[in-house]
């Protein structure tokens, strides 16, 4: 039987068999938090452990915030910033998205301040839906969720063959 300090240093078999300890977190799911009248977002408990204790929120594409881990957003700026010095659309892109990206830290209930410039951008009302995209989350706005979701449902279906070429369900 592994002492205590052995078990938390050695990992589960799962992942190290599937070599997944390197990978960063995968957010999964739709959640209906609501934001408060100070513009606070209680995070989901499942998003805020793997968001880490510390995140970054940002432009997102569509009016949408996007919620990522603090590694994992330095590792997209970082890759934006190789190709923007000769790439004027890079350039341009990395303005935007680190000019309104701000770092937060969850409270003791898990609320996140979602500044006033990034709810305008989004056009959030209280009424918020979190989804996991990956190795990000994003805020939307439950009606602008709503129309985009039905907007891109046949899409869904129609383009499967060609987003996933290689993977069989």
């Amino acid at each position: 039987m592994l002492s205590a300090d052995e078990a938390e240093q050695k990992p589960t078999e799962t992942q190290s068999e599937a070599g997944f300890e390197d990978l960063p977190p995968l957010l999964l799911g739709t959640y209906t938090p609501k934001v408060d009248d100070k513009g606070r977002l209680a995070l989901p408990a499942k998003l805020r452990t793997q968001l880490g204790p510390g995140l970054v929120m940002a432009r997102g594409q569509e009016r949408c915030i996007y919620l990522l881990p603090q590694r994992e957003f330095r590792r997209v700026a970082v890759q934006i910033q190789r190709t923007s010095m000769g790439n004027k659309a890079a350039r341009e892109y990395l303005r935007v998205f680190l000019s309104g990206a701000v770092e937060q830290k969850p409270d003791k209930q898990g609320r996140v301040l979602v500044p006033q410039m990034l709810r305008d951008y989004a056009h959030l009302s209280d009424d918020v839906v979190v989804i996991g995209v990956g190795t990000r989350a994003e805020i939307w706005d439950t009606a602008a969720w709503e129309s985009y979701l039905e907007s891109k449902e046949q899409g869904y279906s129609d383009i499967a063959d060609d987003v996933l070429p290689g993977v069989d369900f």
